[in-house]
């Protein structure tokens, strides 16, 4: 398992590592914690696109961490072309902190700009021990989990408010018994890592938890590649986990990669991409594409940010802030 985790790392890196010396142009992608071998796939598609549409090569340079801290390291001088991330506050905060995208970035590109989407499932060991089906199984006292920090991570920050949908649907409107089960869950998780990819370093290789809590993407294609030893829990009633992108205005117009980078992210949306995402296990909008897969993902339902929490913004405000909602469940664990 060692093997296979440090293989993909290392994979991405070499990768993303090629020479520039015959490159004609250079791009710069800050993405997500998780998704390395993801555009390490997808940048060697587009470079073959982008040399038959132009005749240049193209070295494309990768950048991967929570897509928080990625995002400040972008209002801090990352001169990045791209912004591929996990959170559409991520992406919000060029435009009201950085002012280096304008405020309809999101009307650019189709389905608010997010090419593809996923949403939050558990991956639990071989055989599925501690018999995990749903939400309200990962309170058990039997039960420890395993997630990123929704403090420093979208990818918690979503499994939190997916969490939160349950209970909503569970309890309506008593607010009381919607507070103890959410108390309930963070008060299992044994170990809470700052990035998605570490929370399943946490679990595969150092072997904690009973479950692992991320994205459906994440666990499919871990069960996929290390196929018998983990099984994927995809709950009835989750999160839409939307992956919006955007080129960063100022910075690709002192690059000069203008037109380059505006085609790298929507090249995401044609059919042969579209494709090389399904395959990532990630959910895509294409119908062509979405009928070849039909049978890998689980029709279930996918409640958005504006259902569970009235939008981002009053997300960000209510439960994520200090001394937030989640601040006051975690001091009662």
């Amino acid at each position: 398992m060692k093997t296979f985790l440090k293989g993909i790392a290392i994979g991405a890196a070499l990768l993303s590592a090629q020479p520039a010396l015959s490159a004609d142009r250079e791009l710069l992608n800050t993405s997500y914690d998780i998704a390395r071998e993801l555009f390490a796939a997808y940048n060697v598609e587009f470079q073959k696109h982008w040399e038959e549409k132009t005749g240049e090569t193209v070295e494309i340079k990768q950048s991967h961490a929570g897509s928080s801290k990625q995002a400040q390291a972008i209002i801090q001088g990352l001169k990045a072309d791209v912004a591929t991330f996990n959170q559409v506050t991520d992406i919000d905060i060029l435009n009201t902190r950085g002012q280096l995208i304008p405020e309809n970035w999101a009307e650019r590109l189709p389905n608010n700009s997010s090419p593809y989407y996923s949403t939050m499932a558990f991956l639990v060991r071989k055989g599925n021990p501690k018999n995990i089906e749903n939400w309200d199984d990962l309170i058990r006292e039997d039960v420890s989990l395993v997630m990123p920090n929704p403090k420093t991570s979208g990818n918690g920050r979503y499994t939190y408010l997916a969490a939160l949908g349950f209970a909503q649907d569970q309890f309506g409107d008593n607010q009381d018994k919607i507070d103890d089960f959410l108390a309930s869950l963070l008060g299992q998780v044994r170990v809470f890592d700052s990035g998605g990819r570490g929370a399943t370093t946490t679990f595969v290789e150092r072997g904690i938890g009973d479950a692992l809590l991320t994205f459906e993407s994440e666990v499919l294609n871990i069960a996929d590649r290390l196929e018998g030893e983990y099984e994927v829990v995809t709950p009835k009633v989750s999160f839409l986990a939307e992956f919006p992108v955007t080129w960063i205005d100022d910075y690709t117009k002192q690059n000069g990669t203008e037109e380059l980078a505006k085609e790298y992210l929507s090249h995401l949306y044609s059919e042969d991409s579209q494709r090389l995402l399904a395959s990532f296990n990630y959910r895509v909008q294409n119908e062509t594409v979405l009928k070849e897969n039909a049978d890998r993902f689980r029709d279930l339902k996918l409640k958005s940010i504006d259902e569970i929490a009235g939008g981002w913004e009053k997300a960000m405000k209510a439960h994520f802030a200090s001394g937030g909602k989640l601040d006051q469940l975690q001091r009662r664990r």
